[in-house]
């Protein structure tokens, strides 16, 4: 990312090096974007983005704990884990009033950093994610989360890699960076991450947390999302919280990389009426 203005920096904890990329020249003036990559997706998930809104905003982006380069790292770490990591890269880089943008398993961490710490974010905004609380879910939703180990060891890795690519993708750019962020993991690596992020998540969901996001929320959502049950939660999630839902005609589960421009003008859009 040398190319976009971002310094690459690590931070260390007990169970390993968190790598993360900030603006190497802050402007006090400008607001604060912070990506958060979805589960085995590292920091060239936002690469669009980045490109994007490198100028106009101060940014910063991470591989989260046991992806990309923040590896090796031991696969002990909670949603609230890395939610409190990231309240500790935030308050080192003195980062203040940031807007989350999360997609998919980086929106639950958004969730997760918005109940841990009320009132520090300055917008929230979900692309291809779902929410957070318990009612959302069936019991054996959350029973299947913490059993998927074996499915994905079940699928020979060339099979894997084809099937997460064009899964979580439409465009060929964007199938091209998601076989690319899987191919650096080995396929045990890939299955054990996979599965204990889907666990994690599950266990936070049981958790049965009553918050509720402090500051306004822009939901977004690729009408090709094929993940799960991503569209089902979004349509309810938008009902219950009168929040409306951008969906990305064309865009598949990682649709910021399928429709960059769509979704760059909506975030441009949403940070530009919290200021």
């Amino acid at each position: 990312m040398s190319d976009t203005h971002l310094e690459k920096r690590y931070f260390q904890t007990p169970s390993g090096a968190i790598a993360y990329w900030i603006s190497d020249n802050v402007c006090p003036e400008q607001p604060w974007i912070v990506f958060l990559p979805g589960l085995t997706a590292d920091h060239r998930l936002f690469g669009r983005q980045v490109s994007n809104f490198a100028k106009s905003m101060n940014l910063l982006v991470w591989d989260a704990p046991s992806h990309g380069q923040s590896r090796p790292f031991a696969l002990n770490w909670s949603l609230d884990d890395k939610a409190l990591w990231l309240k500790e890269i935030l308050d080192n880089e003195r980062v203040s009033n940031p807007v989350l943008v999360g997609q998919s398993m980086g929106g639950y961490v958004s969730q997760a950093f918005m109940d841990l710490f009320p009132c520090v974010a300055k917008g929230f905004v979900s692309i291809d994610s779902c929410p957070l609380q318990r009612s959302y879910y069936q019991g054996w939703e959350l029973w299947s989360l913490k059993h998927t180990k074996a499915m994905f060891m079940a699928f020979p890795w060339k099979m894997l890699v084809d099937l997460g690519s064009k899964g979580n993708a439409t465009s060929s750019y964007g199938q091209e960076l998601m076989r690319e962020m899987m191919q650096d993991y080995d396929k045990c690596e890939y299955c054990e991450l996979s599965a204990h992020g889907f666990k994690v998540l599950a266990q936070a969901v049981e958790t049965n947390r009553a918050y509720e996001p402090d500051c306004p929320v822009l939901l977004i959502c690729g009408e090709e999302d094929g993940a799960g049950s991503a569209k089902r939660y979004n349509r309810e999630w938008s009902k219950r919280k009168g929040i409306p839902i951008h969906w990305i005609e064309g865009a598949g589960h990682n649709s910021n990389t399928d429709k960059p421009n769509a979704v760059n003008s909506l975030l441009d859009e949403f940070v530009k009426s919290l200021s």
